[in-house]
């Protein structure tokens, strides 16, 4: 039996989409489902470069469909940036593979400053090159400094010919041996401060580009390049000043969103696996899911996973619905590459404890997901910069609520251009969201949700009463335990809303509001043992710890959607 929550490629029909979207994503899981398992591990052990996946895409002008934002479509009616299909490709690829999908994603981020340039000829090469099938590379971060742009060391000198001369090299770029275009960060050897910031577009197959190396083991290409006196023309730059600097975060804005639905498709495919081999096996005269605590830990991951994909959808609405008004979506965003990929951590090690050895088997995708899970919540800006990230809307969101128009569910056909003029990057403390309130309100029957809006109410609480001091704001130890509480309130409430949009079953939104539960009275015992929190603070957090609503009925009703995955799919030989 088919669950309707989860991807499942027997059954995948995204007939919500236009029909070319239909087709392409359809059409992608075909391609994977033909190659058969076999082939995708082996690609996956032995690095095999994604050659044939590539030309796959080429030859259904995949990425160049799905990437070229509507006004440098040269007039085809099925190409935009449409976020909603997007995040439909990201769990396909990361349901497969995250190989697959890291060279997508690093495509993406390669053609974000592109798409915000006022270049209009560096645009029109950005959409040729898609045509052909090329892939993109976004070339930030730097052995020595990482993604500290401030700290820039490829440095552009004023040639004769108006251009420059760029020398320099960047570390952990992905696609950098075969992409087309690579957006380089750089600065002006002449210019001090913000001004001198230089955004431009170089080439891997030129002379003065050189490859260094893969500085992974894997499929994945993760280059370490130099440029030599690299030549830099006038029409290759895309940004300078304070603008290169904004297209470097606006494109991580954009990029670091495709990390949740991979990690959701990640933990489907894993889930499969895991279910079915536990279900089949039989210790000690006793099939292993008839075992209290396999049960237990198999619900907990199918319920964390199913909040995965409901909030994972319903930031998807808010990006499509973001404007210069609106811009909520810088929350939603860093939650989910942050709370999202981590509660796909959680997933993997709930499973693998379940299937144990089984987990390391080369011939599982279980054991690819296991390592592969580790490294979304590492990227686009680790966990704990994504947590101080969120907590700087924390005032607005809970104590400060704006009205807004409610915000439908946006499947439609529509170009999300707005994600490329996002503008300046600062101002996020004044940043206003509506009343998180309402959405709880609406799911007040549900056992748990109840019992969690008590503890979310609290936080309200503790930032009025009992918030960190000046000296404590500069305890970040301090401060991410508190953002942990806040993601969680933050986390439900995109749930909850589309549960409401989708009418999920109440017994798995009781089931996954027994976790959140269980996770904040976990995060505030947390707080409560930090060195600096006071007293007070102390005492808040040991009131906060609540006991979820227990209903073994209900549990047995969400099991029984576990074991029904047993048999829902194994991937082709």
């Amino acid at each position: 039996m088919a669950d309707p929550l989860l991807f499942n490629p027997r059954t995948y029909d995204p007939a919500h989409f236009d029909p070319e979207t239909r087709r392409l994503l359809r059409a992608t899981v075909d391609w994977f489902e033909e190659r058969g398992k076999r082939k995708l591990l082996s690609d996956y052990r032995e690095r095999a470069w994604l050659s044939d996946f590539l030309e796959f895409s080429t030859k259904e002008k995949l990425f160049a469909t799905f990437l070229t934002p509507a006004g440098e479509a040269a007039g085809s009616a099925d190409k935009r940036w449409d976020t909603a299909r997007i995040a439909a490709l990201n769990e396909i690829f990361g349901f497969y593979g995250l190989d697959y999908w890291y060279a997508w994603q690093v495509t993406v981020l390669g053609l974000g400053p592109v798409w915000q340039s006022d270049n209009t000829a560096a645009r029109s090469r950005a959409a040729e090159l898609l045509d052909q099938g090329e892939v993109f590379a976004f070339g930030l971060s730097e052995k020595t400094h990482g993604a500290d742009i401030y700290s820039t060391d490829m440095v552009l000198a004023p040639d004769a010919d108006g251009g420059f001369r760029a020398n320099g090299s960047k570390y952990y770029i992905g696609n950098g041996n075969a992409a087309g275009l690579v957006s380089v960060f750089g600065r002006r050897a002449d210019m001090e401060g913000p001004d001198g910031y230089v955004f431009f577009a170089a080439d891997s197959r030129h002379p003065a580009y050189g490859l260094v190396k893969n500085v992974v083991d894997s499929s994945k290409y993760v280059s370490e390049f130099r440029l030599t006196d690299y030549p830099v023309r006038a029409e290759d730059v895309l940004h300078t000043g304070q603008a290169a600097f904004d297209a470097a975060l606006n494109t991580v804005n954009v990029g670091k969103f495709n990390l949740c639905t991979a990690s959701v498709g990640i933990c489907e495919h894993a889930m499969y696996e895991a279910v079915a081999h536990a279900h089949h096996r039989v210790l000690y005269g006793r099939r292993v899911t008839d075992f209290a605590h396999v049960r237990r830990e198999l619900t907990d991951a199918y319920v964390r996973l199913v909040g995965m994909k409901l909030f994972s959808d319903r930031a998807v609405d808010y990006f499509r619905t973001a404007g210069p008004e609106d811009r909520r979506y810088l929350l939603f965003n860093p939650m989910t590459k942050m709370k999202v990929t981590t509660e796909g951590e959680k997933v993997i090690d709930l499973m693998w404890d379940v299937i144990a050895a089984k987990g390391f088997e080369k011939d599982t995708y279980f054991a690819q997901a296991a390592t592969e899970i580790r490294g979304l919540p590492k990227l686009e800006g680790t966990v704990h910069v994504n947590l101080a990230l969120i907590l700087k809307f924390m005032g607005n969101y809970l104590l400060n609520p704006a009205e807004y128009a409610p915000v439908p569910t946006r499947l439609d056909a529509a170009d999300d251009n707005f994600l490329f003029r996002q503008g300046p990057t600062r101002g996020l403390g004044s940043v206003r969201f509506h009343d998180w309130r309402t959405a709880y309100d609406a799911h007040a029957s549900v056992p748990n949700v109840a019992r969690f809006r008590e503890q979310a109410d609290a936080l309200c609480e503790f930032v009025t009463t009992a918030a960190p001091d000046k000296e404590q704001s500069r305890d970040l130890d301090l401060l991410l335990a508190v953002g942990q509480l806040f993601a969680l309130v933050v986390h439900g409430q995109l749930i909850l809303e589309q549960a409401q949009l989708t009418g999920l079953d109440e017994d798995v939104l009781d089931e996954l509001f027994g976790i959140l539960v269980r996770d904040f009275s976990a995060h505030a015992v947390e707080l409560h043992g930090k060195d600096s929190a006071t007293q007070k603070q102390q005492q808040w957090a040991l009131a906060q710890v609540r006991r979820p609503v227990t209903d073994t009925e209900r549990t047995a009703r969400v099991w029984a959607r576990v074991e029904a995955l047993a048999d829902a799919y194994e991937m082709r030989p």
